[in-house]
């Protein structure tokens, strides 16, 4: 099944936008809430998410062209995922042991992500540190 990437609803006070970069190609596996294209106005920039994940089949705006709300953008085809990831081996099969290595990268993001808050947490406590008051500030002169 294919469906219409379209132009988002925009602000009120915008006619048009400036449709600036395609972060994916014609051909290209998308998956859901994946960032495909920048939209530009005079106000703000916006991301155009892949509402299905699928293969970017056709691109109908080039970039630097300006578009309206509601404007056709691409043509995402959903049934294209099961060609795209059937043409690729399985990861498990090509490295022997998946298992393995997924619990080892599993592993290795949960020990990235708590030295990440560890060093968020000791930001924090010497923040707060520096920014207290000493007791004497408070006494009074008499």
């Amino acid at each position: 099944m294919s469906v219409e990437i379209r132009v988002p609803q925009l602000p009120e006070s915008v006619a048009d936008a400036t449709l600036v970069a395609w972060r994916k190609q014609p051909g290209q596996a998308v998956s859901r809430d994946e960032n495909l294209a920048d939209l530009e106005t005079d106000k703000v920039v916006l991301e155009v998410p892949a509402p299905i994940s699928g293969v970017l089949r056709e691109i109908k705006v080039q970039g630097g062209t300006s578009v309206k709300s509601g404007e056709l953008l691409a043509v995402i085809d959903e049934a294209a995922t099961a060609t795209a990831s059937a043409a690729a081996p399985a990861p498990s099969a090509a490295a022997g042991n998946g298992k393995a290595a997924a619990t080892a990268a599993a592993t290795a993001a949960a020990s990235s992500m708590c030295t990440t808050a560890a060093r968020s947490a000791a930001t924090i406590a010497t923040v707060r540190v520096r920014t207290t008051v000493p007791r004497a500030a408070f006494r009074s002169a008499a």
